[in-house]
C-alpha cells in the first residue's frame, strides 16, 4: 500500500523512519532519480510528517488533519520553505537563495532556514530543480551545508548526483529513487484521472521508463501517429536518412519554442527507435512477440524486409542509445537528429556511418 499517496518507494520510507526513530536524521539530503517518479511528492510528505502536530516524528505518519499538516498541503506552512526555478528562467536565481541588492544575506532561503521554527518543530527547505543550480548558487549554499541550523532539514531534488556540484554532492546524504514499476505507473494514471482508459494507461506505462511524467508526455496522439511513420521507414533496410530527418526535425519543432519540450520529444522519438531495434533483435532470436500489437506488426514487416543480420541491427540499437546520451549535452538538436538518422540509414544499408560518436 502506498505511503500517503507515494507509491513505489517503501524502502526509502523505512530508511527515513529508522533514521528519525534513532534521532539520526541528517541535515541535508539529495534526492536523485528520473523526473516524474515521486521525488517531490515524497519530499513534501516527509516534511508533513516531520511537522505534524498530532503524531510523533518517529512514526513518520502525518495525520493530515492538524493545522500543520493542512498548511503543508496548502503550501502555507511558515516552517516549510520551497525554492524552484521560475518558468521564465533557465537557472535558479541567486536572489531566491540569498536575497538581492540591499537585502542580500538578509532574505532568501539560506537566511530563512536559519531562523527559529515558528511552530516549535523544525525548519525544512526543499530546493526543486537542483540540477539547475549554477556554480554561484551552489557556492551560496556552502555555509548552510557546512553549518546547518539546529532542527533544520534541507532537501535538494535532482535527476542525477553527477549533475550536482561537488560542494553539494559531498555534503549531502544521497537518496536514490528508482523508476516506478509499469503497473504502478498505469495505476497512478488511472487513480489520479490522468488517463481514462486502462488499456491506454498500460500502453503509456510500458514506454514510460517508470515515470508518470513521461507517460503523460507520451499521451499526445500526434506522437503515436508520427511514431508509426518513423518506424515504418525504419523497417526498410534502405531509406533516405535526409528525408526522414527533415520530417523528424519538423515534428520536434512542433513541440514548441522552448528547449525542454523539444528535448522531451527528441527523447521520445529516439526511445521509440530503441524499443523497435531491441524488439527486432528479440524476435530474430526467437523471443516472445511484443505486447504492443502495433509494434509487433512493424517488427514482422522488418523481419521480412531485413536480411538476417543481427550485427547490423545491434549497431543501429547502439547508435540510438548513443543519440539518447547526446540529448542533454547541449548538442544542436537539428544536427544531432540529422546525424543520427543518416547513420541509421547507412548502417541499415550495410555502409559505415560517418558521424557516429561525434555528437554534432
Amino acid at each position: 500500500m502506498a505511503w500517503h499517496g507515494v507509491a513505489g518507494h517503501d524502502p526509502i520510507v523505512e530508511r527515513f523512519r529508522r533514521a528519525v526513530s534513532r534521532n539520526r536524521l541528517a541535515s541535508t539530503f539529495l534526492f536523485v532519480g528520473p523526473a516524474g517518479i515521486g521525488k517531490r511528492t515524497f519530499a513534501v510528505k516527509l516534511a508533513q510528517a516531520l511537522l505534524c502536530q498530532t503524531n510523533p516524528e518517529a512514526a513518520l505518519e502525518p495525520c493530515g488533519l492538524c493545522d500543520s499538516c493542512q498548511q503543508v498541503a496548502a503550501g502555507t506552512h511558515p516552517d516549510l520553505l520551497r525554492v524552484a526555478k521560475p518558468k521564465d528562467k533557465s537557472e535558479i536565481p541567486i536572489k531566491l537563495l540569498i536575497g538581492d541588492g540591499e537585502r542580500r544575506m538578509r532574505e532568501g532561503m539560506c537566511y530563512d532556514i536559519s531562523l527559529k521554527p515558528f511552530m516549535g518543530g523544525r525548519r525544512i527547505a526543499i530546493i526543486d530543480d537542483a540540477d539547475l543550480l549554477n556554480e554561484e548558487g551552489a557556492n551560496c549554499l556552502l555555509k548552510t551545508l557546512e553549518e546547518p541550523p539546529p532542527r533544520s532539514v534541507l532537501i535538494l531534488i535532482g535527476t542525477s548526483a553527477n549533475k550536482q556540484y561537488s560542494t553539494i554532492r559531498s555534503r549531502s546524504q544521497i537518496v536514490r529513487f528508482r523508476p516506478l514499476p509499469q503497473d504502478t505507473v498505469a495505476q497512478l494514471l488511472i487513480e489520479h484521472q490522468l488517463i481514462d482508459d486502462p488499456a491506454t494507461a498500460a500502453r503509456l506505462a510500458g514506454y514510460s521508463d517508470g515515470s508518470v511524467q513521461q507517460a503523460l508526455e507520451l499521451a499526445d496522439p500526434a506522437l503515436w501517429t508520427f511514431r508509426n511513420d518513423l518506424l515504418t521507414r525504419l523497417t526498410r533496410p534502405i531509406f533516405s536518412g535526409v528525408r526522414v530527418a527533415e520530417s523528424t526535425v519538423a515534428f520536434v519543432k512542433e513541440a514548441g519554442t522552448d528547449a525542454p519540450p523539444r528535448r522531451a520529444r527528441c527523447r521520445q522519438l529516439i526511445g521509440f527507435a530503441v524499443e523497435f531495434y531491441r524488439q527486432l533483435l528479440r524476435t530474430l532470436a526467437g523471443s516472445e512477440p511484443a505486447t504492443d500489437a502495433e509494434l509487433q506488426t512493424l517488427i514482422d514487416r522488418a523481419v521480412s524486409n531485413w536480411p538476417a543480420d543481427e550485427d547490423r541491427i545491434a549497431a543501429c540499437l547502439n547508435r540510438c542509445l548513443e543519440a539518447l546520451g547526446h540529448i542533454d549535452r547541449n548538442a544542436n538538436q537539428n544536427t544531432m537528429l540529422e546525424c543520427w538518422l543518416d547513420d541509421l540509414a547507412a548502417i541499415s544499408a550495410g555502409h559505415t556511418p560517418v558521424s557516429a560518436g561525434n555528437g554534432r
